[in-house]
């Protein structure tokens, strides 16, 4: 199965993101990292690599970021981690929900859960 890690600035927001696409992910794995070590507002490589390495067992890991430094630091640790992942050029949120329904697909890929997260970029709200 592929699974989801979930990286926002704030730790309420990668875990609201989390439930709100748990809600429709059935199995899917799906784990929230947001702020930085003191609880503050912010991100941590070092917090990500933990949650991709619980993941590494996975077909692979689809990342969805909110924005700057969560790219950075994400960046940082799937190359510190042995987990097959992927960051998903998406809205966090919505990319999340996409990717959390491709991913209970018997049939879903690292590549097609991606596309399916970054194809949320394209989805008007109107």
């Amino acid at each position: 199965m592929i699974g989801l890690v979930v990286v926002s600035h704030s730790g309420r927001a990668a875990e609201g993101i989390r439930e709100v696409a748990a809600e429709m992910a059935g199995d899917a794995p799906i784990e929230a990292v947001g702020g930085d070590p003191d609880g503050g507002v912010g991100t941590s490589a070092p917090a990500i690599q933990e949650a991709l390495d619980n993941l590494a067992d996975e077909d692979g890991v689809v990342v969805l970021v909110d924005l700057g430094s969560a790219v950075m630091n994400t960046e940082i640790a799937i190359e510190e981690s042995d987990a097959d992942a992927r960051i998903a050029d998406a809205p966090v949120l919505e990319g999340a929900v996409n990717a959390a329904v491709a991913a209970t697909s018997p049939k879903a890929t690292l590549e097609s859960v991606l596309e399916a997260a970054e194809e949320a970029a394209d989805v008007s709200k109107l």
